[in-house]
């Protein structure tokens, strides 16, 4: 089995669509004006919902969070240090930074609404890079 979809709940759709979009170099998938905005990653969708519109349900049944949420995303080994670099290019804080036990590493960050954003090599949960680009 494998995750096919992550979220975070935000506040502010248009805010949230201008920091991610810059953080991850990648335009939007899908968008409704005030209740989501999607993106389409490698093998998997990032979602990002405003709660006051998933509330009300629909198609889909009622959901929502208040709160701060953590969502990460693996990069490579070779890469943390490419994305520290744009982290601190666009002006972001890394919040910290951690080296596993397992040889791992993360970058933390927070994105406009307190949510926690982590940057983090497979091998910190002991798996290797085509398991998490595989599907």
């Amino acid at each position: 089995m494998k995750l096919i979809e992550a979220c975070l709940y935000v506040s502010d759709i248009d805010k949230a669509e201008e920091f991610y979009t810059n953080l991850l170099g990648v335009k939007p998938f899908a968008k409704a004006k005030n209740r989501h905005v999607f993106y389409k990653l490698e093998n998997c969708m990032f979602l990002i919902f405003n709660p006051e519109y998933t509330k009300i349900g629909g198609d889909v049944p009622p959901h929502g969070y208040y709160g701060h949420g953590h969502i990460a995303f693996a990069v490579s080994d070779g890469e943390i240090e490419l994305w520290k670099e744009k982290i601190k290019s666009l002006g972001i804080e890394i919040e910290a930074e951690v080296l596993w036990p397992s040889g791992g590493k993360s970058v933390y960050i927070r994105d406009p609404f307190g949510n926690s954003v982590e940057f983090i090599t497979p091998e910190a949960w002991g798996f290797n890079w085509k398991d998490c680009t595989d599907l």
